[in-house]
Parts: C-alpha cells; structure tokens; sequence
C-alpha cells in the first residue's frame, strides 16, 4: 500500500485504500477554491491556481477532490491544464448532482439522465477514459433516491467509474446506497468545532471506508480560532489551521483530509501539518473546541 502512494511531506500522514485497491495519502487537496468568488467563473489569478495543482502533487498530493459545479466545469478544466497526462497513481476524484445557476448558487438534480450527463461531462474535462471516485454530491429529495444510486451502478458497470461516494449523508443513507452499489467513501462538513456528523465518521472508521471532511477549516475561520485551539497552537508553535488538520488526521485512521486554497504558501503550511503528531494532552484540550451540545471524540 505505501510503496504505491506518492512520496512527499503529504505521505506523513499516512494512507488509505479506497475499495480495498485504489491507495491514496491521506492528505489530498480540494479544488473548490482554485475558482472564482462564489465558486463561481475563472479564479482571480489563473496561473497561481496552475501552480498550486502543480505544487500539491509535487508536496506528495496523490488524491485531488473536485466536482462538476465547482465553477461549473471551470476546476476540473484547470486540473486538466495543470497536470494532465495525469503522474501514474494520481486519483482525482469529482462530483454530480448540482445544477449552478450563479454565484453562490446551488441546486440538486439527481435525475439519472442529468447525472449520466454531468459523468460525460467530467470524463470529457478531465480527459479521463474513467473517474476513480465518482460521489454523489446530494441526495436529491426530489428524485427516488434508489434511482440516484441505481444509475451511479450502471456507471460501474459500464467501466465509467471505478468507485462510488456520496456528500452530506446520514448513516441510514449510507446503508440504502450501499444496498444498490458499492460505497467507499463519504464526504460530510466536519472540522474541530463542529462535530455534527460524529456517527457517520464511527460508521466509517467502523466500516473501513473514506470519511472526507469538507470545510475542513471552517471556510478558514478557524485561523482566527480563540479557545482550545489557539492553546494548542501557541503551545506548539504552530498556526490554528495546522493544528485543526493535524486533529482530524488523528480522530480516524481512515480521514482523508481535503483542504483546499488557492495560494501556494498556504497550500504548503495545509500540507505540512501532515507531519504533526498531536499529543494525549493536546487532543483531550482539542475535545472541548466541539460546539456546545456536540459529542466530543
């Protein structure tokens, strides 16, 4: 398994088998904010997103997670740019189910025939000839959920993706997906501060599957963090951000952690908290950073 992940600081925190066979680091990178404002329309500075795609997967980033909405299209077209022919055990990662109509603006379609289109879509931008994590970005409440599931089986079957995620599930809805096709992983909002989805993150660990937080940084508030993190932070001489990475690498052996920017000095801190080790005392601090009314770990 480790001699198959890319080499780098990012290999410090360790890997992951996605389905039992696809090996990753467990620091990867989120392309959401290589876009523009409101994950919306070309990014401010093209060529600095470029860079940081290129310096993520010279820092050992071998998992890069993106999504058809994530502009739209405009991320995946800038991954493409940026590394394609793709380095040998690279695995990107892309979403469907959201239809963008502006800025700051999302909506679900989980039809089967939008999200057939959407994986045409991706496979076209990314110039792949298979996605190797294909995830449900929401189940739509307007369409069969066993018809979202159902069509993302026939993608596997066809040879179009290779496995299958879902994004902001409950434990019974990993259950109902998992009846229709094989889940390997699911990404949730989670972070230090809010610990909303503590039972998917059991199941996972539980189930040996991929948890991917997403706001893994709270949007990068937690650089401002006061409290339990900011200690833990000045007592070990780093940033908050560092210390509320290193925190989820050490609450599950299978977290795979996304953070994401689009500015290379900030993508290096990101990736070198791959390498902290938090101690006992620093994580029994860090449980009292849960909001009030939320399980610490």
């Amino acid at each position: 398994m480790t001699t198959q992940t890319a080499k780098g600081p990012a290999a410090e925190a360790g890997s992951i088998l996605l389905g039992g066979d696809l090996p990753v680091n467990r620091m990867g990178f989120g392309a959401m904010r290589i876009v523009g404002k409101g994950v919306w329309g070309p990014p401010a500075n093209h060529d600095e997103a470029i860079r940081v795609l290129r310096r993520a997967v010279e820092l050992g980033v071998d998992f890069i997670d993106t999504a058809n909405s994530y502009g739209p299209h405009i991320s995946e077209e800038l991954i493409a740019e940026a590394l394609h022919p793709y380095p040998e055990g690279l695995v990107i990662a892309t979403k469907g189910g959201f239809e963008r109509p502006g800025p700051g603006k999302w909506e679900m379609n989980g039809h089967p025939d939008h999200l057939r289109k959407e994986l045409d879509g991706s496979l076209k931008r990314l110039k792949l000839d298979r996605i190797d994590l294909y995830q449900l970005h929401r189940i739509d409440p307007k369409v069969p959920a066993d018809e979202q599931f159902g069509v993302l089986a026939e993608f596997q079957r066809e040879g179009k993706v290779r496995h299958v995620g879902l994004s902001e599930v409950s434990t019974a809805d990993i259950d109902a997906a998992r009846r229709v096709v094989p889940i390997v992983s699911v990404q949730n909002r989670y972070n230090v501060n809010d610990r909303e989805w503590e039972s998917v993150v059991a199941y996972c660990t539980r189930e040996t599957m991929a948890f991917i937080p997403w706001s893994p940084l709270a949007a990068g508030h937690l650089s401002d963090a006061t409290g339990p993190v900011e200690e833990v932070a000045k007592r070990r001489g780093v940033t908050p951000l560092t210390v509320a990475i290193a925190w989820l690498l050490a609450r599950s052996p299978t977290m795979l952690v996304i953070p994401g920017t689009s500015s290379v000095p900030h993508l290096e801190e990101n990736v070198a908290a791959a390498g902290m080790a938090l101690s006992a005392e620093d994580l029994a601090l860090l449980d009292r950073a849960a909001r009030p009314g939320q399980k610490p770990r």
